[in-house]
C-alpha cells in the first residue's frame, strides 16, 4: 500500500514535469488541445462498432502528438496498461453474444463479436491515449484554465484543481500511515481485515483534518472561490491552424473512410 502511493506521488509529479516541456504542442493554447481532443473523442466513439479499420485511421493523431511533443512512450503505455483492464472488461462477453460471422480471412471465419471486442480496445487506446497525452503536455492546471474561458462553471474548476492538488498531500498521509504500521508490525507484510480498516479510519481523519488546515490556509491568503493565475491565455493563428486542421482530418477519417478508398486502391494496382 504504501509503495503504491510513492508510486501514485510520483506519476503526479513526472506528469506536472512532462508538463513543463516547450515542444510544439506544448506551446500550443489549451483551449486548442482541449477542445481537438473532445472532437476527437466524439468522432471516434461514433464510429460503427465493425468498422475496425476507420478506427485503425485515427491513430495518425496520438503518434503526431507522441513524436512532436517529445512525451517518453512509455509514460504513456504504462498508464494505459494501468486501465486497460476496465476496456477489457466492457468487452469480454461480446464473442459469446455476436456469433454471426462477418469477416472471413482464408478459411477462417471471425464472428463480429470480436471485431466489435477489438473494436472497444481500439477505442480505448485512441481516446485515453490522447487524453494522457494532453494532460502530460498541457498541466491539470492549464487544462483547468482552458476549460473555464471555454464556459465551464469556475466552482467546477476550482473543485478539479483542488482535487488534483490534494491528491498529493493524501498519498503522503497514506505512505505515513502506512510506514508506521510496518515498523510496528513485525515484519508482516499483510495487515489483518481489522487493521486494514484502522489504517482506512486512521486515513479518513487525517485527511479531513488536513483538508481543515489547507482550507484555513487558503482563506488567510484570501481565497474566495476564484482560482486566480499570473499567466494569460492568448489564442495565436497557430493554434488555430491546430485546431481546424485536425477537426477537418477527423472529418475526413470519419466520413469518407480512408482505409475502404485504400483498400480498392491496394485491389486495383493488384491486378
Amino acid at each position: 500500500m504504501g509503495a503504491s502511493c510513492s508510486s501514485s506521488l510520483v506519476d503526479l509529479g513526472q506528469l506536472d514535469r512532462l508538463a513543463r516541456g516547450q515542444s510544439p504542442i506544448h506551446r500550443l493554447d489549451p483551449r486548442a488541445k482541449l477542445l481537438s481532443a473532445l472532437v476527437f473523442a466524439a468522432l471516434v466513439v461514433s464510429v460503427d462498432k465493425y468498422a475496425l479499420g476507420d478506427l485503425l485511421a485515427f491513430f495518425v493523431f496520438p503518434i503526431f502528438l507522441l513524436v512532436r511533443s517529445g512525451i517518453p512512450p512509455g509514460f504513456v503505455i504504462k498508464r494505459l496498461l494501468a486501465v486497460a483492464p476496465f476496456a477489457v472488461m466492457v468487452g469480454a462477453f461480446n464473442p459469446f453474444f455476436d456469433r454471426e460471422i462477418v469477416l472471413q480471412i482464408g478459411g477462417l471465419g471471425i464472428s463480429g463479436g470480436w471485431i466489435s471486442f477489438l473494436s472497444i480496445l481500439v477505442r480505448f487506446l485512441l481516446t485515453v491515449g490522447v487524453l494522457i497525452l494532453l494532460a502530460a503536455t498541457t498541466g491539470i492546471p492549464a487544462l483547468g484554465q482552458g476549460a473555464e474561458k471555454l464556459g465551464v462553471p469556475g466552482i467546477f474548476v476550482a473543485q478539479l484543481l483542488g482535487l488534483y492538488r490534494y491528491l498529493f498531500l493524501l498519498s503522503e498521509e497514506a505512505a505515513r500511515v502506512t510506514r508506521a504500521y510496518r515498523l510496528r508490525s513485525a515484519g508482516r507484510k499483510t495487515p489483518s481485515w481489522r487493521v486494514f480498516a484502522a489504517i482506512v479510519g486512521q486515513l479518513l481523519l487525517r485527511a479531513l483534518e488536513r483538508a481543515q488546515r489547507v482550507y484555513q490556509a487558503m482563506r488567510l491568503r484570501g481565497f474566495d472561490g476564484e482560482i486566480r493565475r499570473l499567466s494569460s491565455m492568448a489564442f495565436t493563428r497557430k493554434d488555430g491552424l491546430f485546431l481546424f486542421g485536425w477537426v477537418g482530418v477527423f472529418l475526413v477519417l470519419r466520413f469518407f473512410h480512408p482505409a475502404d478508398l485504400l483498400g480498392q486502391i491496394v485491389m486495383e494496382l493488384g491486378r
